[in-house]
């Protein structure tokens, strides 16, 4: 057996017999009722981890296979202690009632996924040794603070929307492809210019009043500042590979300014959002945007053949 699926059932302890499956590569006990007592005894699953060393039974030594761990959805407070798993690549401890990620630095360095979204933690700590981690998702916690990300430099996906945080902080991840911020604290974009491969930016729902610190992110291909504070659309002639624009639900006055600050990307636009502003309320709008951007397929709601 390679994949153990265990999800939605109302298991609040391990079987133990799982220990014996050594060609296992991934187990997943997602949306159950474990808790911190019943994942400890994952730490005793010698067999499983390759810490036997019995040559008479085995004939050789079994290395840990296991390369995906999800315990999303369960009653866990804590981070798991999981050092037996010397290969793993995925570790998912989403939805659950964690406050702090110590137990992380026990984690293998092999790690390219690590999700803890959903949870209460408020400090960025013991993961800066996850130097080839690709996507890191802490959305939906207490965080108010980026940091440690330095040493993150395979970093592809940075997922922290729905935190308190107050100011970016990247660190100089140059190949950084998406980053989410909505629903953060902040009031200011500055502290992405070094970010020069992104292509995904999410930061709606803030207090930010000015479009800046965009002109380096030549390869942008998604942009959503919705719900920000934003009067007037600027730094963005460079990125000639935009394609959806989210501006909606600001205080943008004039759609003669948004079409200059996109004379980059007209071509290329195809999704324009700029309902709930005051330049929306003109009742040729639609109409007029149609002939800003002539490859237009969606404008706000409206989808167009």
């Amino acid at each position: 057996l390679t994949e153990l699926d265990l999800t939605a059932n109302r298991l609040s302890k391990l079987d133990p017999r799982i220990a014996n499956l050594i060609n296992l590569r991934k187990l997943s006990f997602q949306q159950n009722l474990i808790d911190d007592a019943a994942i400890e005894s994952i730490s005793s699953w010698d067999s499983l981890s390759g810490l036997e060393n019995n040559e008479e039974a085995w004939g050789y030594l079994f290395v840990c296979s296991v390369q995906e761990l999800v315990l999303r959805d369960n009653k866990l407070m804590k981070v798991p202690d999981v050092s037996l798993f010397k290969k793993l690549l995925v570790f998912d401890v989403s939805f659950n009632e964690i406050t702090s990620l110590h137990g992380m630095s026990k984690v293998s360095s092999t790690l390219k996924e690590l999700y803890v979204s959903k949870n209460e933690v408020t400090k960025m700590e013991e993961i800066d040794h996850l130097h080839e981690l690709q996507i890191l998702e802490l959305g939906s916690n207490r965080l108010r603070v980026m940091e440690n990300l330095q040493n993150f430099t395979k970093l592809e996906e940075l997922w922290l929307g729905r935190n308190r945080i107050k100011a970016i902080n990247l660190c100089g991840l140059k190949y950084i492809k998406k980053i989410s911020l909505q629903s953060n604290r902040l009031t200011s974009m500055i502290g992405l210019e070094e970010c020069v491969a992104l292509e995904e930016l999410y930061l709606s729902h803030n207090g930010i009043s000015k479009m800046e610190g965009l002109s380096t992110l030549v390869n942008l291909r998604v942009l959503d500042v919705s719900s920000n504070k934003l009067t007037s659309v600027n730094d963005i002639q460079n990125l000639t590979s935009l394609e959806d624009l989210w501006l909606n639900d600001n205080q943008i006055e004039s759609l003669e300014s948004v079409a200059e600050a996109v004379s980059g990307s007209r071509e290329k636009l195809t999704t324009v959002y700029l309902e709930n502003n005051p330049c929306a309320k003109s009742p040729h709008y639609q109409a007029t945007l149609r002939q800003i951007f002539p490859n237009i397929e969606q404008i706000d709601s409206s989808i167009f053949a």
